[in-house]
């Protein structure tokens, strides 16, 4: 499940949910809704080696993870966990996420 949506600054995204409608990945701002649908529409089909996973705490002991694709630009970010478990719980159910998207719907 995804939604792209168009943010104040004439910039967009796309949000990468779970079927209860948590966001599992916020993505960087793009110039266009074509940009953005670009960008997710690379990540598929999800793998180990079309993107890479950076796992992180930042400064209150949080967990989270951005995600790079192939070229190494950063596509997303996810929010906080309070736990490593449940950081790596959140990234299993981001792949199996970008897995599921049919690839002819982003258009």
């Amino acid at each position: 499940m995804y939604e792209i949506r168009k943010e104040k600054e004439n910039t967009y995204r796309f949000l990468l949910k779970t079927m209860q409608g948590r966001t599992l990945l916020n993505s960087v701002d793009y110039k266009s809704e074509k940009e953005a649908r670009e960008s997710l529409r690379r990540l598929i089909p999800a793998s180990e080696r079309s993107i890479r996973v950076e796992r992180k705490t930042n400064y209150n002991g949080k967990f989270l993870f951005s995600l790079r694709d192939k070229q190494g630009k950063i596509v997303g970010k996810s929010g906080l966990f309070s736990s490593e478990a449940g950081m790596e719980n959140g990234i299993k159910h981001l792949l199996k996420r970008i897995q599921d998207i049919p690839e002819d719907e982003i258009l």
